[in-house]
């Protein structure tokens, strides 16, 4: 298994607007995928607008193979320049991110890439060119693991304006900021996070504009194999802990009655802690070979709202915030940091404590549960595999 491309990308509107007048598309291939930030004109929803059409026809166009001049063509030609400000209706930066670390990016009028090589700010060589009397920028170049490459709109450069600071943030201390996040954060979210929440503060939590960050690492794939609820026939007790023992990565158990059948195919004790750290989560267990044994819906009903809000909540939710020690807490941090490939083997018997019996058994509440899961950790990038049993 060679790099795991952990993409991590967050926004915060401008104060008073309910949409983001900027966005973000990724488009995953079979050698990488296509990254595309766009930065519509203005703010709310005019910009937002303007910033979809802008990523969405530069990505599809690029995945079918389009050529780089005629994605720009395209996107001058359906967004042209404001008679008024004489400025482009949206600016974007690209990149093509291949598997092997290998970047393609393209520059037009966002504020410069921050690239980081062992701790240092590097910048790539660029050669610049005009389309259509537009100035675009492209560079080449590679990451290796470890390397944070981040893009930015202009509202991350803007913060503090007027208030804080008299000129705004500035590129320069944008990317000595991103520089220290490298080192301190494992994975491209936090990065991303960590940034957009400074911005809130130099904004102090009114964004005078819209600000997205994207944050791309290479890191080594770690898994994780989770493990929940008792299969519907005891007979395939062995094989789900068969499967889950038998991949590497980390092992993690959810329920009671998965860990009893964890406990007695693997012929360890079962040791319940406890210390409650949360009044409102039951505590964890240990168990010999298991890196993490909780309890089954509500923990891991309590770990999607943390996961939930992390992704979503644009008041500075980092990961900071996730700090207990509770099986929720734990559990979150887990899927979230040190998480790139996640295996859910999932049990399907039917506990009456959590199925109305006028119900098929598709729609019992582990169910729903357990694919919640699976759409927000997609969703945080990461490549998950469910199972059924």
């Amino acid at each position: 298994m060679g790099y795991f491309i952990d993409v991590g990308y967050d926004s915060i509107n401008k104060h008073g607007e309910e949409l983001c007048g900027d966005k973000v598309e990724i488009i995953k291939h079979g050698d990488g995928m296509i990254i595309v930030l766009a930065d519509g004109l203005g703010s709310g929803v005019k910009a937002n607008i303007l910033a979809t059409l802008t990523s969405k026809i530069a990505g599809t166009m690029l995945r079918e193979g389009a050529s780089i001049s005629e994605t720009v063509d395209t996107i001058a030609n359906t967004l042209p320049v404001c008679n008024v400000r004489k400025l482009a209706y949206s600016t974007f930066t690209i990149l093509k991110v291949m598997n092997d670390g290998n970047i393609y990016a393209v520059e037009y009028d966002n504020p410069p890439l921050v690239l980081i090589k062992n701790n240092r700010i590097v910048e790539p060589n660029k050669k610049e060119f005009e389309f259509n009397g537009r100035k675009i920028k492209e560079s080449k170049f590679r990451l290796q693991e470890g390397d944070v490459l981040t893009i930015i709109s202009d509202g991350v450069v803007h913060a503090g304006v007027g208030a804080i600071l008299n000129l705004g943030w500035q590129w320069n201390n944008v990317a000595d900021y991103i520089g220290q996040l490298s080192v301190s954060e494992k994975c491209s979210k936090n990065i991303s996070k960590g940034l957009i929440d400074a911005c809130l503060n130099l904004y102090e939590y009114k964004p005078g504009d819209d600000a997205t960050v994207v944050t791309v690492k290479l890191r080594q794939p770690e898994t994780v194999n989770l493990f929940t609820g008792p299969p519907k026939d005891r007979e395939d007790d062995s094989y789900a802990v068969r499967m889950l023992m038998k991949g590497s990565g980390r092992k993690v158990v959810c329920g009671g009655t998965a860990a009893n059948i964890v406990s007695r195919e693997l012929g360890q004790a079962l040791n319940v802690s406890m210390d409650f750290y949360d009044p409102g989560i039951p505590p964890v267990a240990y168990l010999k070979g298991i890196d993490l044994v909780t309890e089954g819906v509500l923990t891991l009903s309590k770990a999607i709202e943390k996961i939930r809000d992390f992704i979503f909540d644009q008041n500075a939710y980092t990961i900071s915030k996730i700090s207990g020690k509770d099986g929720a807490s734990q559990l979150a941090r887990l899927l979230i940091e040190d998480c790139t490939h996640l295996n859910l083997w999932v049990g399907t018997a039917v506990n009456p404590a959590h199925q109305n019996p006028g119900f098929p058994a598709e729609l019992s509440i582990k169910g729903k549960v357990v694919e919640e899961l699976a759409k927000l950790m997609r969703q945080l990038g990461k490549e998950v595999k469910l199972t059924y049993i």
